[in-house]
C-alpha cells in the first residue's frame, strides 16, 4: 500500500516562515522525524520515501507554488496508482482560528487556491489536515497575509499545531 502526504507552500527563500508555507513546515517536521531529506525531484516535487510497517509514504514539497500545487498531487497519483483515499494534504488555513486544526476527507477548496487546484485536478474526494492561520484585520489583501512573516508568539503557536496535525496524520494512516 502507498500513502501520499502533500506539505502545501511556495518554493523560494521569500516565502520561507510566512503562514501560507505552514504545510511546508508539517511535511519538514515529519521528515526530520524519520531522519529523511527531500532529496528526490519527480512529478514537480520535492520527495521522500520512507517505509513505515506494511505501508510505502511518499511524502511531498509541490515546486509549482502553490496555485499549481494540483499539477503536482495529480502527477505523482498517476505515477504511484494511488487512490484519492490515500492522499493527505496538510495545509494553512485562513478560515480556521490560528492554532485550530481539522481533518476532512472531502470537499471543496473553499478560499484555498492550492486545494481549489488539487479539486480541479483530482476531484474532491481527498483527505485534508488544515491548520489555522486566523485572520489579520490589519491586512486588507488575504494575499498580503498569507505572505507575510510569522510573528514569534504566533510560531509558537503554530509548532504546536503542527504537531498536532502530524498525530492526526500518523494516526490517519494507522502508524500510531
Amino acid at each position: 500500500m502507498i500513502k501520499l502526504v502533500v506539505g502545501l507552500g511556495n518554493i523560494g527563500k521569500e516565502y520561507d516562515n510566512t503562514y501560507h508555507n505552514v504545510g511546508f513546515f508539517a511535511v519538514d517536521k515529519l521528515s526530520d522525524e524519520y531522519g529523511l531529506d527531500f532529496n528526490k525531484n519527480e512529478c514537480k516535487a520535492k520527495t521522500c520515501h520512507v517505509r513505515l510497517k506494511n505501508t510505502k509514504i511518499i511524502i511531498a514539497k509541490p515546486k509549482t507554488y502553490m496555485n499549481l500545487s494540483g499539477l503536482s498531487v495529480a502527477a505523482l497519483k498517476q505515477k504511484y496508482k494511488i487512490e484519492n483515499s490515500d492522499i493527505y494534504v496538510l495545509c494553512d488555513d485562513i478560515d480556521l482560528p490560528l492554532g485550530k486544526v481539522r481533518l476532512r476527507h472531502s470537499g471543496s477548496g473553499g478560499t484555498h487556491n492550492g486545494l481549489k487546484n488539487i479539486v480541479q485536478n483530482i476531484g474532491e474526494d481527498f483527505n485534508r489536515i488544515k491548520i489555522g492561520i486566523g485572520r489579520d484585520s490589519s491586512f486588507e489583501n488575504l494575499a498580503d497575509f498569507v505572505l507575510s512573516k510569522i510573528p514569534k508568539q504566533k510560531q509558537e503557536v503554530l509548532d504546536v499545531s503542527v504537531n498536532e496535525a502530524l498525530n492526526i496524520l500518523l494516526k490517519e494512516i494507522g502508524e500510531q
